[in-house]
């Protein structure tokens, strides 16, 4: 049987480089979590880590909460699935799971904590859990999904997917490099001209989107917008104009409304007014998909599927903030939308059976995608993890910004910066810069080590330096 032997939690509060303004919430600094537990896995000895951001306003968009009040609710929810976890033993790491997140659905909904939030700390549960596993069976998480060795029932989430195995549906070989799909926040400037000397942040790094072109050879974008009619369109047209001339019709974006539609119908007409007034046929044929334009309280209520039967020719529309629970992507498919994100904070095991389900789908012949999404991961951890089970559903477009609002790993001792360059040569460097920093070449990532690696991250990572909070 499997059963939590130990448990300590860190954190590192990290300042990000420039303000990122997502939806209602513009970040300047957030606290970044590590968990690291210890199993028994029927007689095995097994340690993992995982780690994560607590981004205020994410979880719950809630314009009147306080900021520290939100993030003590943060610590509370993995504090909560901590102390469920040791109470549970079960044959299988996929048996543990089930039980952690009908025991913490239960509190959450007893507690008034929304399902999105309360599994917030269930994910950072089963993502060291699968680390220790890992390392315990000496396996990685690409051979340990297709040998379905976490004992995975897809059955138990999606009925049409009894019968298979996760192996069934994901891809033999999982990509070793992904487009770095590059955010574009709601006040970044465009071009370097628009940065002014107060503004300016005082390292070698790109700042502006044409900038980050050049450097990075970005090709790939994610482009946020807040439903402003008239200020999304100037800006969408400004950067019609940069990728024309920086990346000529080599590139492709996709459009995030962070719920800033509260309406239903309206954004019809808003993306109506946005295809007649910015660029022309050749930009909006590089629209990849848009993501969650509607706020959680409609984006799955029937509305939604009326709107989409009355606009057979929408463009891809997918959930992310709204993926809270086990039923919202068949819900959310039903209704008409195509398909849902993955980021490693909605769940690992939730996102390998999605992945199933809308591969299913599309061997139907019905419209399935799934994108990749960020929440700012950084390394060590959060982001090495974030991508390596992001190619194992076989995402190649996979939106990354912390390195673009954090500077690299110079926030973190000197230990974790030097595992990096040793353990993950082909993701880090220090070229141009004195510390380690995500290497994006021409637009991509390589994930050669970090598929190799048990899940994510390869060698020992010495977490003793970082600040200890307590887990009572």
């Amino acid at each position: 049987m499997i059963t939590l032997l130990d448990a300590a939690l860190s954190r590192q509060q990290l300042k990000a480089r420039m303000p990122f303004r997502y939806g209602i919430a513009t970040m300047t600094e957030v606290p970044h979590v590590f968990l690291q537990l210890t199993f028994d896995f029927n007689g095995t000895t097994g340690h993992g880590i995982s780690a994560d951001h607590l981004p205020p306003k994410w979880f719950t968009k809630d314009p009147d909460r306080d900021l520290d009040e939100e993030i003590e609710e943060m610590f509370l929810v993995v504090r909560t699935a901590v102390k469920h976890s040791r109470d549970i033993s079960a044959a299988t790491p996929f048996a543990f799971w089930r039980q952690l997140y009908a025991a913490q659905a239960k509190w959450g909904e007893a507690n008034n904590i929304p399902p999105l939030l309360a599994q917030f700390g269930v994910t950072l549960v089963e993502r060291a859990m699968i680390d220790a596993y890992c390392h315990a069976q000496n396996t990685t998480l690409e051979t340990a999904l297709h040998k379905n060795l976490f004992g995975i029932d897809l059955g138990a989430i999606h009925d049409s997917l009894a019968d298979f195995q996760p192996g069934d549906w994901l891809p033999a070989v999982a990509p070793r490099e992904v487009f770095a799909r590059h955010t574009v926040g709601l006040s970044d400037p465009l071009t370097d001209e628009e940065i002014s000397d107060e503004d300016r942040v005082a390292d070698v790094l790109p700042q502006s989107l044409t900038a980050c072109i050049r450097f990075y050879g970005m090709r790939h974008f994610k482009l946020k917008i807040n439903g402003e009619t008239a200020r999304d369109q100037e800006r969408l047209a400004h950067m019609a104009q940069v990728f024309a001339t920086e990346c000529g019709g080599d590139y492709a974006f996709s459009l995030d409304g962070n719920e800033c539609f509260h309406e239903v119908a309206t954004f019809k007409n808003y993306f109506s007014e946005l295809q007649a007034k910015v660029g022309d046929v050749d930009f909006w044929s590089k629209l990849l998909f848009i993501e969650q334009p509607w706020h959680r309280n409609v984006a799955l209520s029937p509305e939604i599927g009326e709107l989409a039967a009355a606009w057979p020719d929408r463009p891809p529309i997918i959930i992310d903030e709204s993926d809270a629970e086990l039923t919202s992507l068949p819900t959310a498919l039903k209704l008409g939308y195509a398909g849902t994100s993955h980021k490693n904070c909605k769940g690992v095991f939730k996102g390998v059976a999605n992945a199933c389900l809308l591969a299913q789908r599309r061997s139907q012949g019905l419209p399935a995608m799934m994108s990749g999404e960020d929440l700012s991961n950084v390394a060590p951890v959060a982001m090495l993890q974030d991508l390596a089970a992001q190619a194992c559903l076989g995402i190649t477009s996979v939106e990354r910004n912390g390195h673009h609002y954090f500077a690299g790993l110079t926030q973190f001792p000197a230990t974790l910066q030097n595992a990096m360059l040793t353990h993950h040569a082909d993701l880090f460097t220090k070229e141009v810069t004195d510390w380690p920093r995500i290497d994006v070449r021409n637009g991509h990532l390589s994930l050669a080590t970090t598929l190799a690696a048990p899940f994510g991250y390869a060698g020992e990572l010495d977490l003793s330096a970082l600040e200890k909070v307590s887990l009572t």
